[in-house]
């Protein structure tokens, strides 16, 4: 069973996201008599989230094709982009790894400058940045 795809995580990728989706497609297809109806419900619920949520992201490019369309890996939780961009800036090598602790970046203006580069989309209520 493929872990279940929540809006309170920092980073989202989207591999797991259709994963989950084509899992809970299957389960729809399939009669499952020792399911409850209420168990029933909440996966029916929670595939239109998500298939709502990839219509979203349908068309706007990325690296992973699904269906015909392009999507972007890796969403990113608004209140972690700060976070995210800091490690995308020292991972990338934009700035050494030994940089003195008495100098101090300003990393939520960094991120700011560099969130120009993504787009957002909502999450049952929780904006997350892709590119």
């Amino acid at each position: 069973m493929t872990d279940e795809i929540s809006n309170s995580d920092n980073m989202i990728d989207i591999r797991d996201v259709i994963a989950r989706v084509e899992e809970l497609r299957e389960n729809a297809s399939n009669d499952h008599p020792d399911m409850l109806q209420d168990e029933i419900d909440v996966e029916n619920k929670e595939l239109t989230t998500l298939e709502s949520l990839l219509n979203d992201l349908a068309g706007y490019g990325g690296d992973h094709q699904w269906e015909g369309s392009w999507y972007p890996v890796s969403l990113i939780r608004d209140s972690y982009f700060v976070d995210a961009m800091q490690e995308l800036v020292q991972d990338i090598g934009d700035l050494p790894r030994d940089i003195p602790s008495y100098l101090a970046i300003d990393w939520e203006k960094t991120a700011d400058n560099l969130r120009a580069d993504y787009s957002s989309v909502e999450f049952e209520g929780i904006t997350y940045w892709y590119r």
